[in-house]
Formats: C-alpha cells, structure tokens, sequence
C-alpha cells in the first residue's frame, strides 16, 4: 500500500497476534513483517501472505520499517528488548510492571536518544489508558481520591510471569476485583483501601513432571511485584482442564475519581472498560499508539514517551479538520 505506515511486530504469541489482526483493520498501516524467536516455518500467521522473519533478521531492517511493535513480557523480554530495539527503530511496548516504568523508562530514552529514534514505552490499557484517565481526575478533581480496580479478568503479564516460573508447564492468573470495595467508592465514601483490600489474584497452574507443588506455589505468592502484595491462591490443575476451561482472554476494570469541587458538592468520574479479549484490545491500543509515534517522529521528535506525551488526535486516521467537524 503506498504511503502506508510500515508496522513490524517482534514476538508472535497472543499480543503479537493481536497487532497483526489490528493493522489489518487500519487502511493507513501495512504489516511489513513479524519477526519471532520460533522457528518461522513453524509460525502460522492469521493472513496468508505475511511474511514471517527469526528476530535476527531484523538486523537491516531500520530502513524498512516505520515503527516496531514489541510483544514479548514485561518480567524477562521487554528490559532487555527495549532499550537494544530502541537503539535501532521507533518502537512502541506494553511494558507493565508498574514500579519499574521510571527506570525502563530511562533506559529506553538513553537508547533512543543515542539512535535518533522515538519509543513510546508502557502503553495498553493500564498502564496507558487508564494512566490517561487518573490524570484528568487528579487534574479535574484536585480534592479526592484515585481508585483503580482491574478485572474480573485474565492478566497477560501476571499469567506470563507465572509461566516463567520453574516447575510451571502452564497456567493463567485471574485479578478479582473487591465488589464491595467498587460499591463503597461509587458511593463517595473515599475509603482507605490497601492492595490486598482492593484484590485478589487467582492462579491456576498446570506442573511440570516431578515439579514440588509447594515449592511452585511459594515461588508464585512471593514474586515482588506480581503476586507478593496481594492475597494470591494457586490451583493445581491438568493440562486438559487449562485448555477447556481457560482459553477465553477477558478483562476489564475501573479508573474512579471521587473528589468534592466545593465544601458541599461531591463529584465521582468514572472509566470503565470490559474486554471480551485482553490481548487483543490492548494490541488495539498499541497500533492505534504506532500511529502517533510515526507523526511524532516525522516532527523530528526522538527519545522515549509515554502515553502522558501524546496528544490525542494523533492517534486517530482522520484528519485535524475531520476531527473539529466530526467529534468535537
């Protein structure tokens, strides 16, 4: 397609699947390539014609392609494939360890910087839309209290970090939200809630051959970041009943702002998604991202972003005029 953006995706597991979907449904974007750790005879991609590289042969490749979406995990991939891909290309990530966002951040925008590239890092739904919409409330609402509930739903990170752990053939992590804890917020009663109070986190792991269930299960709980904070239970369960029973990938949850703009007026905002697909809405999100990196970039602009950095009009295919008449 001539004058397309030209998106690449380096990783091929449901988020990569996802962005290949999603750059199918945008008619400014062509996907260029997806590059994988697997052997690429043995990736199967969704449209027949797309053509599958090993990630090595991306190396060349900075001429032709605009901007590279990763799709590896946030625990083991993404530190290491940030910061060496944003040396070389635009890129954009869901990077999603929240306490470690500032130093990936860093890390990235040393790279890029260095590279004359630009990389927008921690994109998605949380972090990314979700961060979007916890500004505007502390913004709007100076007075109150920021509350953010995730799920009923299937986490990509927490479930990736679950199935690095040794002993762990396969497994999903579910984030159950507190409803009683949503219901008092909603009110405006601005409770103090801490983070085993807000949610709980639900595993369900099949083992390794000779794997020590007990031992699978103290290295989940005590994952920092992950697991640690929260109250966290592991089931045990077969290989058979992972894949009958949890192959759906939904998610959601809530960004609530509860704040008062006078003495006797209470206000509450609130943000809602409810996904039917994780992967596939968050891959939504990143090359709807990618488009806007691709114009920032035109304008000469290099480094790392975040979400918090982009104006959002550029991520939308119409025009600045388009946009006043249409949405406005």
């Amino acid at each position: 397609m001539s004058g397309a953006i030209r998106i690449a995706v380096a990783g091929y597991g449901n988020l990569g699947r996802g962005v290949e979907a999603a750059v199918a449904r945008n008619a400014d974007m062509s996907l260029v390539g997806i590059y994988t750790r697997r052997a690429p005879q043995d990736v199967v991609p969704l449209h027949a014609g797309t053509p599958v590289f090993g990630i090595d042969a991306l190396a060349g490749r900075e001429r032709d392609i605009d901007v590279l979406v990763l799709c590896g995990g946030s625990r083991d991939d993404l530190p290491v494939q940030g910061p060496a891909f944003a040396a070389r290309f635009n890129t954009v990530d869901s990077f999603d360890t929240h306490a470690r966002i500032p130093e990936y951040f860093e890390a990235v925008d040393a790279q890029a910087r260095a590279g004359g590239t630009l990389a927008l890092v921690a994109c998605g739904w949380d972090p990314g839309l979700f961060s979007i919409n916890r500004v505007f409330g502390e913004a709007l609402l100076p007075e109150g209290a920021t509350y953010t509930f995730w799920g009923h739903g299937l986490s990509q990170g927490h479930s990736d970090a679950l199935r690095r752990v040794p002993g762990v053939a396969g497994g999903v992590q579910y984030t159950i939200p507190s409803e009683d804890a949503i219901a008092r917020v909603r009110a405006g009663e601005r409770p103090e809630l801490s983070v085993r109070e807000r949610h709980v986190r639900e595993c369900h792991v099949v083992l390794e051959d000779g794997a020590d269930p007990e031992q699978v299960r103290q290295a989940i709980v005590s994952m920092p970041h992950y697991f640690e904070p929260y109250a966290t239970t592991v089931h045990f369960i077969s290989a058979e009943a992972l894949a009958r029973d949890h192959a759906a990938m939904p998610h959601g949850g809530f960004v609530i702002r509860s704040g008062n703009t006078d003495a006797d007026q209470a206000q509450v905002v609130e943000y809602r998604l409810a996904l039917g697909s994780n992967p596939q809405f968050t891959a939504s999100v990143l090359v709807a991202y990618a488009r806007a990196v691709h114009r920032m970039r035109q304008d000469g602009q290099v480094g790392a972003r975040t979400v918090f950095d982009v104006a959002p009009g550029l991520l939308s295919p119409k025009s600045a005029q388009a946009l006043r008449a249409e949405l406005l």
